[in-house]
Formats: structure tokens, C-alpha cells, sequence
């Protein structure tokens, strides 16, 4: 038991003598992947790539909510006057553009998703490659992407963005 305590204690004591030391020689930075993703010109050319790609198909869906709405405000007002059969026909037929708008909606969003999740990939690639730039050339041991809290001279976006702003990899 003794042994024990006495080697629990130099333990103790080397990782409070260790610290300081791994501290003091250790130099750590850190990047705000939220600014990079934001800020950058990669990030904000493949956001309006990403735009353009898809304003064709966004209008193409506006559209369609624009015209199920107005059969469905039409069919409303016509309702009093028609048949029990042509009303059965144009409740399926609203229902009908309403699966289909729905089914194209979810498409949109998929794809859109999808391609989003492409353009971020390269960015943060791209990213990647530029923080570890200026860890090398720096010297940094540590580069974190999250922290909750720190200095901001640990904060190495600025040099980062510069990078990536310049085209440089």
C-alpha cells in the first residue's frame, strides 16, 4: 500500500513538474472554421456557384407552389358549383400537384445538399492544406479547429484566409 501511494505521488509530481515545461516549449494556434467556411473567396465563389447551379430549379418550384396555389384558391371558389364527381376529380388532381411538388421539393433538397456538402469538402481541403502552411512555416506544434475559449493571439484564421485569398496552396 505504501508503494502504491509513493508511486501514485511521484506520478503526481513528474506531471506537475512535466506540464509547465511542455507548455512553455509548446506553441499552439488555432483556426475558425466557421470564418474560413464564410469568409474566404473560395467559400463565398462556391456559394454563389452553388446559386447559379440551382436558381433554375428554385424558380421551377416557385412556380409550381404559385400554381397549386392558385388551383387550389380556384377550386375553392368553384367548389359550390360543381358536380360531386368533377370535384372528387380536382381534389385528386390538387392532390396529385401537391405529392408532385412535394416530391420535387424533397428532390431539390437533396441535390442541393449534396452539392453543398462537395463545395464544403473542397473548401475545408483547401483549408486544410493552408493551416497547415502556416503551422509549418511557423512552427506551431498544435493547430486546433475548436476551442470554446481562447487567447486570440492562438488565433491563426487571419494568415489562413490570406492564404486561401491569395489562391495560394
Amino acid at each position: 500500500m505504501k508503494i502504491h501511494s509513493f508511486l501514485l505521488g511521484c506520478t503526481l509530481a513528474l506531471a506537475a513538474v512535466a506540464t509547465p515545461a511542455f507548455a512553455q516549449e509548446s506553441k499552439i494556434g488555432y483556426v475558425n472554421t466557421q470564418r474560413i467556411t464564410t469568409e474566404s473567396t473560395i467559400a463565398k465563389s462556391a456559394q454563389a456557384k452553388l446559386e447559379q447551379e440551382f436558381s433554375k430549379r428554385g424558380k421551377e418550384l416557385a412556380d409550381l407552389q404559385t400554381a397549386l396555389k392558385n388551383f387550389s384558391d380556384k377550386f375553392e371558389r368553384d367548389a359550390p358549383t360543381l358536380t360531386e364527381s368533377q370535384r372528387n376529380s380536382r381534389q385528386k388532381e390538387g392532390a396529385e400537384l401537391s405529392r408532385d411538388l412535394q416530391r420535387k421539393q424533397r428532390e431539390y433538397q437533396e441535390d442541393l445538399n449534396g452539392r453543398r456538402n462537395e463545395e464544403l469538402q473542397q473548401v475545408l481541403d483547401k483549408a486544410n492544406k493552408a493551416v497547415r502552411k502556416v503551422a509549418e512555416d511557423e512552427k506551431y506544434d498544435i493547430v486546433i479547429q475548436e476551442v470554446v475559449y481562447s487567447n486570440a493571439r492562438h488565433d491563426i484564421t487571419d494568415k489562413v484566409l490570406k492564404i486561401l485569398n491569395t489562391g495560394a496552396k
